[in-house]
């Protein structure tokens, strides 16, 4: 999509200015000052994501689901951790992208939708309706190869500021360019806690599957997972500026340490208490 901006980017500088275009022509290069190349279209300023991990989402926002039924973002809320992501329906590349990466990531996971946490799926193209959202639930839900957990995902469409609400409490910034009819955003998904807080944003369009576990485990409050996840966890921690699960060093080795010495008085009491027993089972001498 970046691409297909900066191509039109440059048509349109290369339309307006038939000096500039005759001299690319010719082979000439532009001068430095007005290089189109080297400009940023104007409406990538506007796209971004900015961070807010404790943020609270407008569970009172209100949408239309996949089935055309009128509902709230807080009626996915409540008793599990949402896995969420803002995209739309008819994008030709990045959305589908960021989809296929979430669903990949979920599929290898041994928490189910449904059950253990829910897909809730925005589009921020207002003019996007049910039976679109329809087509989209089938496909991914069929990708995800369980389909009794289809009650889980929730492909939702709304109106510009419902859909602004939610994005603006994510930090999700977009823009509609009207030359190429299609919006200008980025790719990034994001695990809310069951009260509807953000935790975690988990940026590009592959996913790790054990950090989106982690996030999982994280955001339930440690409902999910097993005592190995809690283990993990207190060696691993979020980076927000990567959008990923990394090594906490010194924990590690605390943890490591901690391990060791209780490993040592293990092994001390053991012996010592071996040593008794064999003592007192030893002959006695007269």
């Amino acid at each position: 999509m970046l691409g297909k901006l900066a191509a039109a980017v440059v048509l349109a500088i290369a339309v307006g200015t038939p000096g500039l275009a005759h001299a690319q022509g010719m082979g000439m290069p532009a001068p430095p000052e007005i290089n189109p190349v080297s400009k940023k279209p104007a409406i990538l300023d506007k796209v971004g994501l900015d961070q807010k991990i404790g943020q609270q989402l407008p569970l009172d926002a209100t949408f239309t689901d996949e089935t055309g039924r009128a509902v709230k973002l807080g009626d996915y809320f409540g008793s599990r951790p949402v896995v969420m992501a803002l995209a739309y329906y008819e994008c030709p590349m990045l959305c589908t992208q960021v989809l296929n990466g979430m669903t990949g990531a979920l599929k290898t996971l041994s928490f189910d939708a449904a059950k253990d946490f829910d897909v809730v799926v925005i589009s921020i193209n207002p003019r996007e309706k049910p039976a679109l959202a329809a087509e989209k639930k089938h496909t991914y839900v069929e990708h995800y190869g369980r389909p009794q957990t289809a009650a889980g995902w929730h492909f939702l469409t709304g109106t510009e500021p419902s859909i602004k609400r939610v994005a603006d409490a994510i930090g999700f910034r977009y823009a509609y360019d009207e030359q190429i009819g299609q919006y200008a955003h980025g790719a990034a998904i994001y695990v809310a806690t069951p009260k509807g807080v953000i935790a975690r944003y988990f940026l590009g369009v592959e996913f790790p599957p054990s950090h989106l576990r982690y996030a999982l485990v994280e955001a339930s409050n440690n409902t999910l997972g097993t005592v190995a996840d809690q283990v993990l966890l207190l060696c691993y921690h979020y980076d927000p500026a990567t959008g990923k699960y990394g090594v906490a060093i010194l924990r590690a080795v605390r943890i490591g340490g901690v391990a060791t010495v209780a490993a040592f008085l293990t092994f001390l009491f053991v012996s010592l208490r071996r040593d008794r027993q064999m003592e007192s089972q030893a002959p006695s001498r007269t």
